[in-house]
């Protein structure tokens, strides 16, 4: 299929793989954990949130024609990190704020310390999704799998991203700095979700290159667009607090080179998206495609 395949509903594919992967978390996450503790994991994750990680695993996996099992899981996986960071960073020895996805921030709902745990065990979950003991996964894609995504979410991956993150605030960081803090903070698990699909499958070494360029490129488009609507968008529409990166005053790509300029960026690193798809030599790269988009051209 090609980019503009007129066969494509991308709006019926992600509801459906939505829908596919909120019934799989909705399995995966546990109410039952002592002491309102699976109560504050399933808060933390279900019901809320685009779902944006999972779609590009499965959206990779189909493309390569994966495993769709195993893909499942991972796509879960990431999104149970993705969770667990955002409670965490929600805290107030972290961001401090008390709205996401539209409703009270889990330290607000829960308590500080049982955000902490949820975050925690969300974060363990996460690992145990990869490692089934039913053989429904090969050990050695299981591997893979947990390999990858804890490079994505560790000390060089996303936590690496936050530490920067949080000491950079009142400092002006030059275009080069402010990407390599997000390449860790928010593109590594979204190249991770990329790559962990196409894991799922045999496609060729140009391929995953080329898949690995496209992964990147859609972390940094995400990013700036983030940028973007945080000084653009309402709270009510973000379902998070707008603003709050100037409020306290963290170096951003609108901060960096202007509101026009940080859009004509955005719109460049996402036609670098298109073109590692294009070279990737995959026939099936709609839906990627259509992801790309959907990600460069939100609305919150």
């Amino acid at each position: 299929m090609s980019r503009l395949d007129p066969n494509l509903n991308f709006p019926a594919w992600r509801s459906a793989q939505q829908a596919a992967i909120e019934a799989a978390l909705e399995r995966f996450v546990p109410l039952d954990a002592p002491a309102r503790l699976g109560e504050a994991m399933r808060y933390a994750v279900l019901d809320g949130g685009k779902r944006l990680r999972p779609l590009l695993v499965l959206a990779s996996c189909e493309a390569v024609n994966g495993h769709r099992e195993a893909a499942m899981r991972a796509a879960c996986a990431v999104e149970l990190i993705h969770a667990y960071s955002l409670v965490h960073d929600d805290m107030p020895c972290m961001d401090n704020d008390v709205l996401r996805r539209g409703k009270p921030t889990v330290h607000v709902a829960f308590g500080e310390a049982q955000a902490l745990l949820a975050g925690d065990a969300l974060q363990a979950l996460a690992f145990e999704l990869l490692v089934p003991g039913d053989g429904c996964i090969a050990p050695a894609l299981s591997a893979d799998l947990c390999r990858r995504l804890a490079l994505a979410a560790g000390a060089d991956g996303m936590a690496g991203g936050q530490a920067v993150d949080l000491a950079s605030v009142g400092l002006a960081l030059d275009q080069p700095a402010l990407e390599g803090m997000h390449r860790r903070k928010t593109g590594a698990l979204l190249q991770a979700s990329v790559m962990m699909g196409a894991a799922t499958g045999a496609p060729a070494a140009t391929t995953l290159a080329a898949l690995a360029d496209y992964g990147a490129s859609i972390g940094l488009a995400f990013q700036v667009v983030d940028d973007i609507l945080d000084v653009t968008a309402d709270s009510a529409t973000l379902g998070k607090t707008a603003g709050k990166d100037a409020a306290a005053d963290k170096p951003t790509f609108v901060s960096l080179m202007g509101l026009d300029a940080a859009q004509a960026y955005a719109d460049a690193v996402l036609a670098k998206a298109h073109e590692a798809l294009d070279r990737s030599g995959i026939s099936q790269s709609a839906t990627l495609h259509a992801l790309a988009d959907w990600v460069g051209r939100r609305a919150s």
